[in-house]
C-alpha cells in the first residue's frame, strides 16, 4: 500500500498477512490504506479464523485457535506504525465465553525454542461487539507472530522425540522404550514414550485438541524431567519415587495432523478425538481406522 506523507514525498508501507507456517490459521478479510501523519502511521486489519473440517458427530465446524505472521516493510521513514487487528468472526467460535479477559500472544522472534522467552501477552486485547481486537505498534521492518497461544511446531515435536530416544538409549533399561503406535491419516507417527519400573500403569496423553498447544509444552517439560533431559540424566527424588511405582505411557501429541493444519479440535477429516473413545451412537462407530486412527492405536496398545 502507498500512502502520501507530504505533497512531495511518498512513503510505501507494505503489510502482508500469512498463516503458511506450521500450525498457522487465519484468513485476511480486509486492510485499510495506511494513514500517515509525520513519522507515524496507522491502519486496521480485519481477519477471520478458519474453521476446522466439519465434524459429523457434533454437527459443527469447530474454530477458535489462530496463529498468523505479519510482515511489515517500508518503515524507513516511519517511527511508529500502529495497527489495529480485528478478528471479525470471534463471536462464532466454539467457546466465545473464553474471550473476556483473553490476551493474545505475540513475538517478533522466531518459532524456535531458543526464542520462547520473546513471547509476551498483548494487554490491549479486548472483545467488543463480538469482535476480538488488539493493537500492535510496529517500529521496524520485519515479522511479528500473533497467536491465541504460542504454536508448538511439528519440528519441535520431532526434536522432542529425538531427545527422548537419545536419553532412553543411554539408559540401557529394557523397561524404557519409545515406539510408534501407528500413523495418522496424513502419515505422521503416533509416538509413545514408555518409562518407569513400577507395577502400576498410567497413561498421560496430550493435545487431543490440537489447538491446545500448551498441552505439548507441558509434555515437553514432563519428559525432560522424567528422563533427565538437559540434566545429564539426573532425576530429582520425587521423579525417582514415581518411576519406582509406575510404568508410564506418554503420548506427547495425539493429533499431529490437526496441529500442523492449525485446527482447534479435530484431525484432518474432522474427528474430534475427545469424542472418539467409544461408540455412543450406533450410527457413528468410534474409534475407527478410517476416521480416528490416533485413538484406535492408543486403545489397541
Amino acid at each position: 500500500h502507498k500512502a502520501v506523507m507530504t505533497m512531495t514525498s511518498v512513503v510505501a508501507i507494505k503489510l502482508s498477512i500469512t498463516a503458511s507456517h506450521d500450525g498457522g490459521n487465519i484468513q485476511l478479510v480486509s486492510q485499510t490504506e495506511p494513514i500517515i501523519s509525520g513519522r507515524t502511521a496507522k491502519c486496521t486489519v480485519k481477519l477471520n479464523i478458519k474453521p476446522d473440517v466439519y465434524t459429523d458427530f457434533e454437527k459443527i465446524a469447530h474454530m477458535q485457535y489462530f496463529s498468523f505472521r505479519t510482515f511489515v516493510s517500508g518503515l524507513e521513514d516511519i517511527k511508529l506504525f500502529n495497527v489495529t487487528y480485528v478478528i471479525d468472526n470471534a463471536d462464532k467460535v466454539s467457546y466465545p465465553e473464553a474471550w473476556p479477559g483473553t490476551t493474545i500472544c505475540e513475538t517478533s522472534g522466531s518459532l524456535e525454542p531458543s526464542d520462547d522467552h520473546l513471547w509476551k501477552r498483548n494487554l490491549s486485547t479486548k472483545i467488543v461487539d463480538g469482535k476480538l481486537t488488539w493493537q500492535h505498534v510496529h517500529t521496524t521492518n520485519g515479522s511479528t507472530f500473533f497467536s491465541y497461544f504460542p504454536p508448538y511446531t511439528y519440528n519441535r515435536h520431532l526434536k522432542l522425540i529425538a531427545d527422548c530416544a537419545s536419553s532412553i538409549a543411554s539408559k540401557r533399561d529394557i523397561n524404557y522404550k519409545i515406539e510408534a503406535l501407528g500413523q495418522t491419516l496424513q502419515g505422521r507417527e503416533i509416538e509413545c514414550i514408555v518409562v518407569g519400573n513400577g507395577d502400576k500403569i498410567a497413561w498421560v496423553i496430550h493435545r487431543q485438541h490440537p489447538g491446545e498447544t500448551m498441552a505439548e509444552f507441558f509434555a515437553e517439560g514432563l519428559l525432560h524431567r522424567i528422563l533427565g533431559i538437559g540434566k545429564d540424566g539426573d532425576l530429582d527424588d520425587i521423579t525417582k519415587n514415581v518411576l519406582d511405582q509406575y510404568r508410564i505411557y506418554i503420548v506427547p501429541c495425539m493429533c499431529p495432523d490437526g496441529a500442523v493444519l492449525g485446527h482447534l479440535r479435530t484431525n484432518n477429516v474432522g474427528a474430534n478425538l475427545n469424542r472418539e473413545w467409544a461408540t455412543v451412537n450406533p450410527e457413528y462407530i468410534a474409534p475407527s481406522m478410517e476416521r480416528s486412527p490416533e485413538v484406535y492405536a492408543v486403545l489397541k496398545k
